[in-house]
């Protein structure tokens, strides 16, 4: 499921709070009010994204980590841009980004660990 940037900037909040009201998710996204809000993480719930316990004094939290969200975005890019190909991906990254030389060595390290 690919996530809007709505949908990120709500997760990001939850991850990093854990647990908020929904007061404070409109305070940390000052562009939106609470209303649109409310929609979003009403929707964000039926979607499995975000877990709605009324009983807590802050009732609104993440329902999938952010691993598991990276890990979806990561592969959809992987087969919609790249067919799948992972070493063409990474081939990108390295083409179009300044790397430093400690990175590389890590990179390296991070390959042989793998067995690639």
């Amino acid at each position: 499921m690919k996530l809007s940037e709505a949908e990120w900037a709500l997760l990001e909040i939850l991850w990093r709070e854990e647990r908020c009201t929904l007061g404070e998710l409109t305070a940390a996204i000052k562009k939106w009010n609470k209303n649109t809000v409310y929609t979003y993480l009403t929707r964000m719930e039926a979607k499995g994204l975000v877990a709605i316990d009324r009983t807590q004094p802050k009732p609104y939290s993440a329902a999938v980590s952010r691993e598991a969200c990276a890990s979806r975005e990561r592969q959809e890019l992987l087969h919609k841009v790249y067919g799948g190909a992972a070493g063409d991906l990474i081939a990108a990254f390295l083409k179009d980004t300044a790397i430093p030389a400690s990175e590389v060595e890590r990179l390296k390290k991070m390959l042989e660990e793998m067995e690639v």
